[in-house]
């Protein structure tokens, strides 16, 4: 396998692209890219998925499972394997010395090669994504394909960069005067610190589990993958690929594996304690990803949970482009991102615009304008929406209606090609934070297509609750609208101190809700939202240890 001329120079494209943060991407975002015959190709690959047996022909598989259903309607009946976990932990810990020996650049250009392969199949992984995370295929195209590769390949990037800092080796000699110097020949390895568990979620199995399953295999760690029940098909598409890769390469293809779990099994808990497990990777609720800290002691965990997301809104010099902007961050995907805005602060006074002076009212109304314009043509409205990923999310969205005026209903949208896709527009309430009752409400991350147009008394409370919701409930997002440079500072003094990730007076064609791999931060550890960033050098290097040998010279 001609690894180093294949991906060497796309390696150090990404390292380059961490370095200046600047726009970069080796995969195409456009289905027509990946050639003609692609579309037709993929469609056909997951269609033959479909009611099969997925055989990794890994150790230790005692059972059967799946289940999973899309939420487009039709059951996907496909079964995975379900681990012994005391058979195949150990198979996986057997291959990490010839891994570990490959060091860290065969290690990344194995994952190169691994990223590769998945990004030929793209528009299959597009549609595994598509039917089990809900999205509209053309998201889970883009999100799920390039945008998931990109982040894995800059896991890769950070992990061979941290992983190179020191030489693997060194000749130290230390002055005696008269006598003769003291010799050493000493030598570093980097070295896993054992098996790695990636626990996936629900909405972005790919976007979200690729950072972590690449970083814990690029520096030298077997990766169990053990997806979300309701999406496992994604993550399975990609262990396969990896073990493919892996013993072509001449390694344990046990270095990757899947543990997929029975309904109800709840194996997270079970694998997250074990000893072997030594690294953690966790997307989803707050309240596991808490458990996940306080009882994996023996596991370095990573985690990102959910945070209530803030827009300021003070002033702006483009009306127009400020409620498109933010009509369509709460549109895509449904709001069913961990980035999409939740609560708009906005003075009950107004705010001045290039328009003119709009009050609270105003703008609340001209933003459920905006959002109920971008989706009143049904077709439109089903790419930018897809289906609601599960019962939850619909249970939130009924729910909201009895919890303060709604400015902008929830309608229901059909689906031709998938009538039994749940489909629903965003609903917008008006809340008062100056009523204490209220703040149970705002505060407290509500997922989906529901958002809360708080009144405020004065931009300075806006800034007062921004605080507070950081540093109090997390973020990983935070948006401001703005003209005054005073104000600007303010902001961004506030996400600062409390390390919240801010876009200021977005009104063109990116989003508060999304983030370029290469260049954006996703979260920052540093708030209750999230315990890690996506990507960067505290990401990786906790992942291995540098293991010294010194011999005499």
């Amino acid at each position: 396998m001609q690894l180093t001329e294949t991906h060497r120079p796309t390696l150090d494209q990404a390292l380059e692209a961490i370095r200046t943060r600047a726009y970069w991407s080796p995969h195409p975002e456009h289905p027509k890219a990946y050639g003609e015959s692609a579309p037709a190709e993929g469609l056909a690959a997951f269609e033959a998925l479909r009611g099969t047996r997925f055989d990794l022909d890994q150790p230790g598989t005692d059972d059967w499972t799946g289940g999973e259903v899309s939420p487009y309607g039709p059951e996907l009946g496909i079964e995975y394997p379900h681990p012994d976990l005391d058979a195949l932990l150990p198979a996986m810990r057997a291959g990490m010395a010839g891994w570990r020996e490959a060091g860290p650049e065969t290690r990344a250009l194995v994952c190169l090669e691994i990223l590769s392969r998945i990004s030929a199949r793209t528009h299959e992984f597009a549609h595994a994504v598509m039917h089990t995370s809900g999205q509209a295929f053309m998201m889970a195209f883009q999100a799920g394909g390039p945008h998931a590769q990109d982040r894995g390949m800059e896991a890769v990037a950070y992990a061979y960069a941290e992983q190179v800092r020191t030489p693997a080796a060194a000749d130290w000699s230390k002055p005696q005067g008269k006598r003769d110097p003291l010799e050493l020949r000493k030598t570093f390895t980097t070295a896993g610190r054992g098996i790695s568990l990636l626990i996936g979620c629900n909405t972005f199995p790919t976007w979200n589990g690729y950072p972590g399953l690449f970083a814990s295999l690029a520096t030298g760690n077997p990766v169990l993958v053990k997806p979300h029940p309701r999406a496992v098909l994604p993550l399975a598409l990609t262990v396969r690929v990896a073990r493919e890769v892996l013993a072509e390469a001449g390694f344990d293809p046990n270095l990757v594996a899947l543990a997929t779990e029975r309904p109800g099994e709840g194996i997270a808990k079970t694998l997250a304690v074990r000893p072997e497990i030594k690294i953690i990777d966790y997307t989803g609720s707050t309240a596991f990803g808490d458990w996940l800290e306080a009882n994996a002691r023996q596991a370095q965990v990573y985690t990102e949970k959910a945070g209530v997301n803030t827009v300021v809104v003070d002033s702006t010099d483009n009306y127009k482009g400020m409620l498109s902007n933010l009509a369509f961050s709460l549109s895509l995907y449904s709001g069913q991102m961990c980035t999409t805005p939740q609560n708009f602060l906005i003075p009950r006074d107004g705010i001045t615009t290039d328009a003119g002076h709009k009050s609270y009212d105003e703008v609340v109304g001209d933003l459920a304008a905006s959002v109920g314009g971008l989706l009143g043509d049904d077709a439109r409205a089903n790419a930018l929406l897809g289906a609601l990923v599960n019962p939850d999310v619909k249970g939130r969205l009924d729910g909201a209606a009895g919890l303060g005026e709604v400015a902008l209903p929830s309608r229901k949208i059909t689906n031709p090609e998938f009538p039994d896709a749940v489909v629903r527009t965003p609903v917008i309430v008006k809340l008062d934070g100056a009523k204490p009752d209220t703040e149970a409400v705002y505060l407290t991350e509500c997922f989906g297509p529901v958002s809360f147009a708080v009144a405020v008394d004065s931009t300075a409370d806006s800034l007062e609750l921004l605080r507070r919701t950081v540093r109090d409930q997390g973020a990983m997002t935070v948006g401001a609208y703005t003209t005054s440079a005073e104000t600007e500072r303010a902001i961004e003094d506030v996400c600062l101190d409390e390390s919240a990730q801010l876009s200021l007076n977005l009104t063109g064609g990116v989003y508060v809700n999304q983030t370029a791999a290469f260049s954006d931060f996703h979260g920052s550890g540093g708030n209750p939202a999230a315990n890690a960033a996506l990507c960067d050098g505290a990401f990786v290097s906790n992942r291995f240890r540098v293991v010294e040998v010194r011999r005499q010279a």
